[in-house]
Protein backbone atom coordinates (compact mmCIF):
# COMPACT_ATOMS: atom_id res chain seq x y z
CA UNK A 1 0.00 0.00 0.00
CA UNK A 2 1.47 3.33 -1.07
CA UNK A 3 0.35 6.62 0.35
CA UNK A 4 1.72 10.12 0.83
CA UNK A 5 2.92 11.31 4.20
CA UNK A 6 1.32 14.57 5.37
CA UNK A 7 4.53 16.56 4.98
CA UNK A 8 4.77 15.48 1.32
CA UNK A 9 1.33 16.69 0.39
CA UNK A 10 2.12 20.04 -1.19
CA UNK A 11 -1.22 20.54 -2.84
CA UNK A 12 -3.48 19.24 -0.10
CA UNK A 13 -4.30 22.55 1.60
CA UNK A 14 -7.97 23.40 1.48
CA UNK A 15 -9.62 26.72 1.90
CA UNK A 16 -10.24 25.74 5.51
CA UNK A 17 -6.51 25.39 6.05
CA UNK A 18 -5.80 28.99 5.06
CA UNK A 19 -5.38 31.27 8.04
CA UNK A 20 -8.36 33.53 8.81
CA UNK A 21 -7.55 36.52 10.93
CA UNK A 22 -10.35 36.05 13.42
CA UNK A 23 -13.54 34.20 14.38
CA UNK A 24 -15.67 36.15 11.89
CA UNK A 25 -13.53 34.86 9.00
CA UNK A 26 -14.32 31.21 9.75
CA UNK A 27 -16.94 29.44 7.66
CA UNK A 28 -20.18 28.15 9.14
CA UNK A 29 -19.02 24.56 8.74
CA UNK A 30 -15.76 25.28 10.55
CA UNK A 31 -17.67 26.73 13.48
CA UNK A 32 -20.11 23.82 13.55
CA UNK A 33 -17.35 21.21 13.42
CA UNK A 34 -15.51 23.02 16.22
CA UNK A 35 -18.62 23.17 18.40
CA UNK A 36 -19.45 19.51 17.74
CA UNK A 37 -15.95 18.36 18.68
CA UNK A 38 -15.84 20.61 21.75
CA UNK A 39 -19.22 19.41 23.04
CA UNK A 40 -18.23 15.82 22.32
CA UNK A 41 -15.14 16.33 24.45
CA UNK A 42 -17.11 18.11 27.18
CA UNK A 43 -19.41 15.12 27.65
CA UNK A 44 -16.44 12.82 27.12
CA UNK A 45 -14.85 14.31 30.23
CA UNK A 46 -18.11 14.04 32.15
CA UNK A 47 -18.73 10.39 31.39
CA UNK A 48 -15.14 9.23 31.77
CA UNK A 49 -14.68 10.57 35.30
CA UNK A 50 -18.01 9.85 36.96
CA UNK A 51 -16.70 6.42 37.96
CA UNK A 52 -13.29 7.73 39.02
CA UNK A 53 -14.98 9.89 41.64
CA UNK A 54 -17.35 7.25 43.06
CA UNK A 55 -15.34 4.07 42.42
CA UNK A 56 -14.64 3.06 46.01
CA UNK A 57 -18.10 3.73 47.53
CA UNK A 58 -19.94 2.20 44.56
CA UNK A 59 -17.83 -0.97 44.54
CA UNK A 60 -18.14 -1.15 48.34
CA UNK A 61 -21.92 -1.14 47.88
CA UNK A 62 -21.85 -3.75 45.11
CA UNK A 63 -19.70 -6.26 47.02
CA UNK A 64 -21.31 -5.47 50.40
CA UNK A 65 -18.05 -4.42 52.04
CA UNK A 66 -17.93 -2.40 55.26
CA UNK A 67 -15.39 0.28 54.34
CA UNK A 68 -13.83 1.79 51.21
CA UNK A 69 -10.37 0.71 52.45
CA UNK A 70 -11.34 -2.97 52.21
CA UNK A 71 -8.80 -4.89 50.07
CA UNK A 72 -11.62 -6.33 47.95
CA UNK A 73 -12.86 -2.82 47.16
CA UNK A 74 -9.38 -1.82 46.04
CA UNK A 75 -8.99 -4.91 43.90
CA UNK A 76 -12.34 -4.83 42.12
CA UNK A 77 -12.37 -1.06 41.61
CA UNK A 78 -8.97 -1.29 39.93
CA UNK A 79 -10.20 -4.17 37.72
CA UNK A 80 -13.13 -2.03 36.61
CA UNK A 81 -10.90 0.94 35.87
CA UNK A 82 -8.49 -1.29 33.99
CA UNK A 83 -11.32 -2.67 31.82
CA UNK A 84 -12.37 0.92 31.10
CA UNK A 85 -8.87 1.81 29.91
CA UNK A 86 -8.64 -1.31 27.73
CA UNK A 87 -12.04 -0.46 26.23
CA UNK A 88 -10.77 3.05 25.60
CA UNK A 89 -7.80 1.66 23.67
CA UNK A 90 -9.92 -0.70 21.60
CA UNK A 91 -12.49 2.01 20.95
CA UNK A 92 -9.81 4.34 19.68
CA UNK A 93 -8.68 1.77 17.13
CA UNK A 94 -12.20 0.56 16.22
CA UNK A 95 -13.91 3.94 15.80
CA UNK A 96 -10.72 5.39 14.37
CA UNK A 97 -11.05 2.89 11.56
CA UNK A 98 -14.74 3.75 11.14
CA UNK A 99 -13.83 7.45 10.98
CA UNK A 100 -11.43 6.82 8.10
CA UNK A 101 -13.84 4.57 6.18
CA UNK A 102 -17.28 6.12 6.83
CA UNK A 103 -16.36 9.70 7.66
CA UNK A 104 -15.67 11.89 10.68
CA UNK A 105 -19.21 13.18 11.33
CA UNK A 106 -20.83 9.74 11.21
CA UNK A 107 -18.19 8.22 13.46
CA UNK A 108 -18.41 11.12 15.93
CA UNK A 109 -22.15 10.52 16.31
CA UNK A 110 -21.63 6.80 16.92
CA UNK A 111 -18.96 7.35 19.56
CA UNK A 112 -21.06 9.82 21.56
CA UNK A 113 -24.12 7.58 21.40
CA UNK A 114 -22.06 4.61 22.61
CA UNK A 115 -20.57 6.25 25.68
CA UNK A 116 -23.83 8.00 26.64
CA UNK A 117 -25.94 4.83 26.58
CA UNK A 118 -23.54 2.59 28.48
CA UNK A 119 -22.66 5.23 31.07
CA UNK A 120 -26.36 5.53 31.84
CA UNK A 121 -26.77 1.76 32.03
CA UNK A 122 -24.13 1.65 34.80
CA UNK A 123 -26.95 2.86 37.09
CA UNK A 124 -28.51 -0.61 36.86
CA UNK A 125 -25.37 -2.59 37.78
CA UNK A 126 -25.99 -5.09 40.58
CA UNK A 127 -22.55 -6.70 40.74
CA UNK A 128 -19.03 -5.44 40.28
CA UNK A 129 -18.59 -7.41 37.04
CA UNK A 130 -21.75 -5.91 35.55
CA UNK A 131 -20.36 -2.45 36.28
CA UNK A 132 -17.08 -3.53 34.67
CA UNK A 133 -18.90 -4.54 31.47
CA UNK A 134 -20.82 -1.26 31.26
CA UNK A 135 -17.65 0.78 31.82
CA UNK A 136 -15.80 -1.23 29.18
CA UNK A 137 -18.52 -0.60 26.59
CA UNK A 138 -18.79 3.10 27.48
CA UNK A 139 -15.03 3.39 27.05
CA UNK A 140 -15.25 2.16 23.45
CA UNK A 141 -17.11 5.34 22.58
CA UNK A 142 -14.95 7.64 24.68
CA UNK A 143 -11.75 6.32 23.11
CA UNK A 144 -13.17 6.69 19.62
CA UNK A 145 -14.44 10.22 20.18
CA UNK A 146 -10.93 11.53 20.84
CA UNK A 147 -9.54 10.25 17.54
CA UNK A 148 -12.52 11.28 15.42
CA UNK A 149 -13.02 14.74 16.94
CA UNK A 150 -9.36 15.70 16.75
CA UNK A 151 -9.08 14.53 13.13
CA UNK A 152 -12.23 16.44 12.21
CA UNK A 153 -10.75 19.70 13.45
CA UNK A 154 -7.28 19.10 12.06
CA UNK A 155 -8.90 18.87 8.60
CA UNK A 156 -11.26 21.81 8.88
CA UNK A 157 -9.56 24.50 10.99
CA UNK A 158 -6.50 26.69 10.15
CA UNK A 159 -3.16 25.00 10.81
CA UNK A 160 -1.60 28.01 12.53
CA UNK A 161 -4.45 27.96 15.07
CA UNK A 162 -3.77 24.35 16.08
CA UNK A 163 -2.02 24.97 19.45
CA UNK A 164 -4.90 27.16 20.63
CA UNK A 165 -7.52 24.82 19.20
CA UNK A 166 -5.85 22.00 21.13
CA UNK A 167 -6.03 24.04 24.34
CA UNK A 168 -9.70 24.88 23.82
CA UNK A 169 -10.58 21.28 22.98
CA UNK A 170 -8.82 19.98 26.07
CA UNK A 171 -10.63 22.62 28.09
CA UNK A 172 -13.85 20.99 26.93
CA UNK A 173 -12.68 17.75 28.56
CA UNK A 174 -11.65 19.64 31.69
CA UNK A 175 -15.02 21.35 31.99
CA UNK A 176 -16.69 17.97 31.54
CA UNK A 177 -14.62 16.62 34.42
CA UNK A 178 -15.64 19.65 36.50
CA UNK A 179 -19.26 18.79 35.70
CA UNK A 180 -18.54 15.28 36.99
CA UNK A 181 -17.11 16.82 40.17
CA UNK A 182 -20.19 19.01 40.56
CA UNK A 183 -22.46 16.01 39.97
CA UNK A 184 -20.79 13.89 42.63
CA UNK A 185 -20.67 16.84 45.03
CA UNK A 186 -24.39 17.58 44.64
CA UNK A 187 -25.34 13.90 44.86
CA UNK A 188 -22.93 13.06 47.69
CA UNK A 189 -25.86 12.17 49.97
CA UNK A 190 -27.37 9.82 47.37
CA UNK A 191 -26.30 6.27 46.46
CA UNK A 192 -23.28 6.56 44.12
CA UNK A 193 -25.09 4.85 41.23
CA UNK A 194 -27.28 7.92 40.67
CA UNK A 195 -24.42 9.96 39.20
CA UNK A 196 -24.37 7.74 36.10
CA UNK A 197 -27.84 8.88 35.03
CA UNK A 198 -26.32 12.27 34.17
CA UNK A 199 -24.12 10.49 31.64
CA UNK A 200 -27.11 9.91 29.34
CA UNK A 201 -27.32 13.61 28.38
CA UNK A 202 -24.72 13.51 25.56
CA UNK A 203 -27.00 11.23 23.51
CA UNK A 204 -29.13 14.25 22.57
CA UNK A 205 -26.09 15.92 20.97
CA UNK A 206 -26.03 13.26 18.26
CA UNK A 207 -29.27 14.54 16.69
CA UNK A 208 -27.72 17.96 16.03
CA UNK A 209 -24.38 16.60 14.77
CA UNK A 210 -25.98 14.41 12.12
CA UNK A 211 -27.97 17.39 10.77
CA UNK A 212 -25.39 20.16 11.01
CA UNK A 213 -21.86 18.78 10.58
CA UNK A 214 -20.67 17.72 7.11
CA UNK A 215 -17.70 15.54 6.30
CA UNK A 216 -14.44 17.47 5.64
CA UNK A 217 -13.55 18.16 2.00
CA UNK A 218 -10.07 16.77 2.59
CA UNK A 219 -11.53 13.41 3.61
CA UNK A 220 -13.87 13.34 0.57
CA UNK A 221 -10.99 14.03 -1.83
CA UNK A 222 -8.71 11.44 -0.24
CA UNK A 223 -11.48 8.83 -0.26
CA UNK A 224 -12.23 9.48 -3.94
CA UNK A 225 -8.54 9.32 -4.90
CA UNK A 226 -7.96 6.06 -3.00
CA UNK A 227 -10.98 4.20 -4.41
CA UNK A 228 -10.89 0.72 -2.93
CA UNK A 229 -7.26 1.02 -1.83
CA UNK A 230 -7.90 2.37 1.66
CA UNK A 231 -4.99 1.79 4.07
CA UNK A 232 -5.59 -0.35 7.16
CA UNK A 233 -4.13 -0.66 10.64
CA UNK A 234 -1.24 -2.80 9.34
CA UNK A 235 -0.06 0.20 7.29
CA UNK A 236 0.79 1.98 10.54
CA UNK A 237 3.78 -0.35 10.75
CA UNK A 238 5.06 0.05 7.20
CA UNK A 239 7.34 2.52 5.46
CA UNK A 240 7.85 6.00 6.82
CA UNK A 241 4.80 5.75 9.09
CA UNK A 242 6.22 2.92 11.21
CA UNK A 243 8.80 5.07 13.03
CA UNK A 244 6.18 7.69 13.89
CA UNK A 245 3.79 4.99 15.07
CA UNK A 246 6.29 3.37 17.43
CA UNK A 247 7.50 6.67 18.90
CA UNK A 248 3.95 7.91 19.43
CA UNK A 249 2.93 4.68 21.15
CA UNK A 250 5.95 4.94 23.47
CA UNK A 251 5.20 8.54 24.44
CA UNK A 252 1.50 7.88 24.99
CA UNK A 253 1.94 4.58 26.85
CA UNK A 254 4.37 5.99 29.42
CA UNK A 255 2.72 9.36 30.00
CA UNK A 256 -0.87 8.11 30.07
CA UNK A 257 -0.03 5.31 32.49
CA UNK A 258 1.39 7.89 34.87
CA UNK A 259 -1.56 10.26 34.47
CA UNK A 260 -4.31 7.66 34.86
CA UNK A 261 -2.68 6.07 37.87
CA UNK A 262 -2.67 9.51 39.48
CA UNK A 263 -6.23 10.34 38.44
CA UNK A 264 -7.54 7.07 39.88
CA UNK A 265 -5.41 6.45 42.96
CA UNK A 266 -5.19 10.04 44.17
CA UNK A 267 -8.86 9.88 45.17
CA UNK A 268 -8.20 6.68 47.10
CA UNK A 269 -5.15 8.29 48.70
CA UNK A 270 -7.23 11.23 49.93
CA UNK A 271 -9.96 8.99 51.36
CA UNK A 272 -7.37 7.11 53.41
CA UNK A 273 -5.32 10.03 54.75
CA UNK A 274 -5.08 9.75 58.55
CA UNK A 275 -6.79 13.10 59.09
CA UNK A 276 -9.65 12.21 56.69
CA UNK A 277 -10.32 8.50 57.27
CA UNK A 278 -12.58 9.16 60.29
CA UNK A 279 -14.82 11.65 58.45
CA UNK A 280 -18.44 10.83 57.61
CA UNK A 281 -18.72 9.28 54.11
CA UNK A 282 -20.60 12.25 52.58
CA UNK A 283 -18.01 14.75 53.85
CA UNK A 284 -15.17 12.57 52.63
CA UNK A 285 -16.69 12.29 49.13
CA UNK A 286 -17.17 16.05 48.95
CA UNK A 287 -13.50 16.51 49.80
CA UNK A 288 -12.49 14.08 47.05
CA UNK A 289 -14.64 15.99 44.55
CA UNK A 290 -13.19 19.32 45.70
CA UNK A 291 -9.57 18.21 45.31
CA UNK A 292 -10.35 16.69 41.94
CA UNK A 293 -11.89 20.03 40.99
CA UNK A 294 -8.65 21.81 41.89
CA UNK A 295 -6.59 19.44 39.73
CA UNK A 296 -8.78 19.91 36.67
CA UNK A 297 -9.18 23.67 37.16
CA UNK A 298 -5.39 23.98 37.20
CA UNK A 299 -5.13 21.83 34.08
CA UNK A 300 -7.21 24.38 32.14
CA UNK A 301 -4.46 26.92 32.68
CA UNK A 302 -1.95 24.23 31.75
CA UNK A 303 -3.71 23.67 28.41
CA UNK A 304 -3.15 27.25 27.33
CA UNK A 305 0.38 27.35 28.75
CA UNK A 306 1.19 24.25 26.68
CA UNK A 307 -0.36 25.91 23.62
CA UNK A 308 1.83 28.97 24.16
CA UNK A 309 4.88 26.72 24.50
CA UNK A 310 4.00 24.97 21.23
CA UNK A 311 3.68 28.30 19.40
CA UNK A 312 7.00 29.52 20.76
CA UNK A 313 9.15 26.37 20.68
CA UNK A 314 7.25 23.85 18.53
CA UNK A 315 5.20 20.82 19.57
CA UNK A 316 8.08 18.45 20.26
CA UNK A 317 9.96 20.82 22.57
CA UNK A 318 6.75 21.87 24.29
CA UNK A 319 5.82 18.24 25.00
CA UNK A 320 9.26 17.51 26.43
CA UNK A 321 9.27 20.63 28.66
CA UNK A 322 5.76 19.90 29.92
CA UNK A 323 6.77 16.32 30.74
CA UNK A 324 9.74 17.62 32.74
CA UNK A 325 7.38 19.91 34.67
CA UNK A 326 4.94 17.03 35.14
CA UNK A 327 7.68 14.81 36.57
CA UNK A 328 8.85 17.56 38.97
CA UNK A 329 5.29 18.24 40.14
CA UNK A 330 4.73 14.57 41.00
CA UNK A 331 7.97 14.41 43.00
CA UNK A 332 7.14 17.58 44.94
CA UNK A 333 3.50 16.60 45.60
CA UNK A 334 3.95 12.97 46.67
CA UNK A 335 7.56 12.96 47.80
CA UNK A 336 6.55 13.81 51.38
CA UNK A 337 3.69 12.69 53.67
CA UNK A 338 1.07 15.44 53.64
CA UNK A 339 -2.21 16.28 55.33
CA UNK A 340 -5.21 16.84 53.08
CA UNK A 341 -4.78 20.59 53.50
CA UNK A 342 -1.15 20.47 52.36
CA UNK A 343 -1.94 18.04 49.54
CA UNK A 344 -4.68 20.36 48.28
CA UNK A 345 -2.13 23.15 47.87
CA UNK A 346 0.39 21.08 45.89
CA UNK A 347 -1.65 18.68 43.77
CA UNK A 348 -2.95 21.42 41.39
CA UNK A 349 0.63 21.65 40.14
CA UNK A 350 0.29 18.10 38.82
CA UNK A 351 -2.94 19.12 37.10
CA UNK A 352 -1.29 22.16 35.53
CA UNK A 353 1.40 20.15 33.74
CA UNK A 354 -1.15 17.56 32.61
CA UNK A 355 -2.03 20.28 30.09
CA UNK A 356 0.54 18.54 27.90
CA UNK A 357 -2.16 16.10 26.79
CA UNK A 358 -4.04 18.94 25.15
CA UNK A 359 -1.21 19.23 22.62
CA UNK A 360 -1.75 15.65 21.49
CA UNK A 361 -5.17 16.65 20.11
CA UNK A 362 -3.84 18.66 17.19
CA UNK A 363 -0.34 17.22 17.03
CA UNK A 364 -0.99 13.51 16.52
CA UNK A 365 -3.58 13.36 13.67
CA UNK A 366 -1.53 15.35 11.11
CA UNK A 367 1.40 12.96 11.60
CA UNK A 368 -0.55 10.38 9.58
CA UNK A 369 -1.94 10.32 6.01
CA UNK A 370 -5.57 11.46 5.60
CA UNK A 371 -7.14 8.00 5.24
CA UNK A 372 -5.03 6.67 8.10
CA UNK A 373 -5.53 9.70 10.32
CA UNK A 374 -8.20 8.70 12.81
CA UNK A 375 -6.92 5.11 12.75
CA UNK A 376 -3.35 6.25 13.46
CA UNK A 377 -4.15 8.89 16.07
CA UNK A 378 -6.75 6.69 17.74
CA UNK A 379 -4.60 3.58 17.79
CA UNK A 380 -1.36 5.23 18.95
CA UNK A 381 -2.90 7.49 21.57
CA UNK A 382 -5.34 4.97 22.95
CA UNK A 383 -3.08 1.92 22.89
CA UNK A 384 -1.41 3.73 25.78
CA UNK A 385 -4.58 2.97 27.73
CA UNK A 386 -3.72 -0.74 27.72
CA UNK A 387 -0.46 0.03 29.49
CA UNK A 388 -2.32 2.47 31.74
CA UNK A 389 -4.78 -0.30 32.61
CA UNK A 390 -1.94 -2.58 33.67
CA UNK A 391 -0.35 0.28 35.58
CA UNK A 392 -3.59 1.05 37.43
CA UNK A 393 -3.73 -2.52 38.76
CA UNK A 394 -0.01 -2.83 39.47
CA UNK A 395 0.27 0.48 41.31
CA UNK A 396 -2.77 -0.43 43.36
CA UNK A 397 -1.51 -3.89 44.28
CA UNK A 398 1.95 -2.72 45.33
CA UNK A 399 0.59 0.05 47.52
CA UNK A 400 -0.41 -0.46 51.13
CA UNK A 401 -4.12 -0.49 51.85
CA UNK A 402 -4.04 2.77 53.77
CA UNK A 403 -1.24 4.58 51.94
CA UNK A 404 -1.09 5.06 48.18
CA UNK A 405 1.53 7.82 48.30
CA UNK A 406 4.51 5.69 47.26
CA UNK A 407 2.59 4.21 44.33
CA UNK A 408 1.66 7.71 43.19
CA UNK A 409 5.26 8.83 43.56
CA UNK A 410 6.46 5.89 41.47
CA UNK A 411 4.26 6.88 38.53
CA UNK A 412 6.53 9.87 37.92
CA UNK A 413 9.36 7.59 36.80
CA UNK A 414 7.37 6.69 33.68
CA UNK A 415 7.78 10.22 32.41
CA UNK A 416 11.53 9.71 31.98
CA UNK A 417 11.20 7.32 28.99
CA UNK A 418 8.33 9.50 27.71
CA UNK A 419 10.72 12.47 27.55
CA UNK A 420 13.30 10.36 25.71
CA UNK A 421 10.83 9.13 23.08
CA UNK A 422 9.38 12.63 22.60
CA UNK A 423 12.84 13.89 21.63
CA UNK A 424 12.70 11.82 18.42
CA UNK A 425 9.15 12.76 17.38
CA UNK A 426 8.75 14.72 14.11
CA UNK A 427 7.85 18.41 14.13
CA UNK A 428 4.87 19.92 12.31
CA UNK A 429 4.82 23.04 10.16
CA UNK A 430 1.86 25.10 11.39
CA UNK A 431 2.87 28.30 9.69
CA UNK A 432 -0.21 28.43 7.46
Amino acid sequence: MQFIMPSDNKNGATLSNQAPEGWKDLSGQQKKSGLAAWLGWLFDGLDMHLYTLVAAPFVMELIHAQTTSDTQVKRYSSYIQASFLVGWALGGAFFGRIGDVLGRSRALSLTILTYAIFTGLAFFAQTWWQLMIFRFLAALGIGGEWAVGSSLLSETWPKKWRPWIAAVLQTGVNLGVLLACATTFILADQPPRYVFLVGILPAFLVLWIRRAVREPEEWHRAKAAAGNNIPGISDLFRGKVRRTTLLTISVCACSLTAWWAIMFWNSQHIRNLPDVAHWLPAAREKLVSSVFFLIIAASIGGNFFAGWMAKKFGYRSAIMLMFIGFFSAIIVTYGFPRTYDSLSRWVPLVGFFSGVFGLFTMYLPPLFPTLLRTTGAGFCYNIGRVFAAIGTIVFGLVSQVDDFRMALLGTGLLLIPAIGAAFFLPELDDSR
